[in-house]
């Protein structure tokens, strides 16, 4: 997929040098911008790193030649210097540069670029997390279901005056899934996913950060059904009148506002979710385009416990259910982000015990592997680690199963990062403005 990619921005570009070279501008400026889109979403993927440098060694020059085309068509001076491999530099044409379309074609062009921007904000590749991965949140779940779910599969379903949801605003403290939510609607939803952030629609240059808002959204209902996915929106959509204010953020606030009203569009089928830590800091008028505000809150007990199964997953342990059970009771206040840090630290400490072991016990059934013990266990051996590897037989170490203790070690200095104090904040506004999820 990603390889077609590459060979359709080369093939543009080679269109693009030859219209150039016979003059023909506006033609030429339309294939290099749209041979920039695939070059750029080609890289977003690729993983090769001597490709990733060849490419993107080719690219200032095909964006030199495009600016410059971009100029004599504005019939400004155009700038000297090198183009890309083929390209002509900026010269005497045999055309006039306005001959390929006037005012449409800049248009066309201006467009064309603004898109290449954000056509890698859309999710080509799901990102593999189910409504089943997440732990909890069940009404918030059933709600984007309702959402992204049923208006595709059964869309008889919505006749009438019963329409699909339109926004989503999910706010809570810091790491409890709101993103991680985001993803499984990407994974289940079979839609058109845009996952933006405030700096993909923030442009240094007058009035370019409201064409990518009304762009994006034009894009969403060219390729509906879509989803929206705006995460950090606080960035993008503070509180106006505030002093730090500028006239650029207001205009995208106000952009922002007019397409999520929707007026003169059809937007059942472009739905727009949004995260947030900080709800308070939200615009009220943006705050008030969101039908549905679910607040995400901390995992409860039995969130926590399947988060620390889901955490350890195959990895060798000892532990019982009560074990689990109580553990989980320890990491009351705890966030989805705070258990994964505390798990991956767990995950450490039968290699500590490894590294600092003195005896090591050999099990012959287990085709002979070293583990740590402790000096009265039966066939203890005094040697350590570094020994045993020194003797070849570093692949036979194996550390020791997870157990209870590991998690006591660990929660002795693990401390939950959300206050008492911030979780007031959310059921406050929980109160004022939102739904429990």
């Amino acid at each position: 997929m990603y390889g077609a990619m590459k060979d359709q921005a080369v093939a543009l570009v080679r269109r693009a040098v030859q219209e150039d070279d016979a003059g023909d501008y506006a033609a030429a400026l339309q294939h290099y911008v749209q041979a920039l889109d695939y070059f750029a979403a080609h890289l977003k993927y690729e993983h090769n790193p001597r490709v990733r440098d060849a490419i993107a060694a080719r690219l200032p020059g095909y964006v030199a030649r495009a600016e410059e085309i971009r100029a004599l068509l504005d019939g400004s001076p155009a700038p000297c210097g090198p183009g890309g491999d083929g390209v002509a530099a900026a010269a005497t044409r045999k055309k006039d540069p306005r001959g390929g379309g006037g005012e449409d074609d800049e248009r066309a062009s201006e467009r064309a670029k603004l898109r290449a921007g954000l056509h890698s904000a859309i999710v080509s590749e799901k990102p593999n997390v189910r409504w089943s991965d997440v732990a909890g949140l069940d009404g918030a779940k059933q709600a984007l279901q309702e959402a992204v779910v049923l208006p595709v599969r059964f869309p008889q379903f919505f006749t009438g005056k019963r329409r699909p949801w339109r926004a989503f605003l999910l706010y809570g403290p810091p790491g409890t899934g709101k993103s991680y939510l985001a993803k499984a609607v990407a994974t289940e939803a079979d839609s058109t996913f845009f996952s933006i952030s405030s700096s993909d629609l923030l442009s240094k240059w007058m009035g370019e950060s409201e064409k990518l808002v009304a762009n994006l959204f034009e894009m969403a209902r060219e390729n509906a059904p879509s989803i929206i996915f705006i995460d950090e929106i606080d960035s993008l959509c503070g509180q106006r009148g505030e002093g730090n204010e500028s006239e650029s953020s207001r205009r995208v606030k106000t952009e922002l506002l007019v397409q999520m009203q929707g007026v003169g569009h059809n937007d059942d089928k472009v739905l727009v979710l949004a995260a947030t830590n900080t709800p308070y800091a939200l615009d009220q008028a943006v705050r008030r385009r969101f039908d549905k505000r679910i607040y995400i809150p901390l995992p409860d007990l039995k969130a926590r416990q399947r988060m620390l199964k889901v955490h350890l997953g195959d990895t060798p342990h000892s532990l019982t259910k009560s074990d689990f059970e109580s553990v989980a009771h320890r990491t009351d206040g705890f966030s989805g982000s705070d258990i994964a840090v505390c798990l991956k630290d767990v995950l450490f400490e039968p290699i500590r015990k490894t590294q600092d072991a003195m005896f090591f016990f050999r099990s012959e059934d287990g085709g002979g592997t070293w583990t740590p013990c402790g000096p009265k266990q039966p066939g203890a051996v005094q040697t350590t680690m570094e020994e045993l590897a020194a003797e070849g037989m570093a692949d036979q170490i194996t550390p020791p199963p997870i157990s209870r203790t590991d998690f006591d070690k660990v929660l002795a200095r693990q401390r939950p990062t959300v206050s008492k104090a911030e979780l007031g904040v959310y059921t406050r506004f929980t109160r004022e403005f939102g739904e429990e999820g």
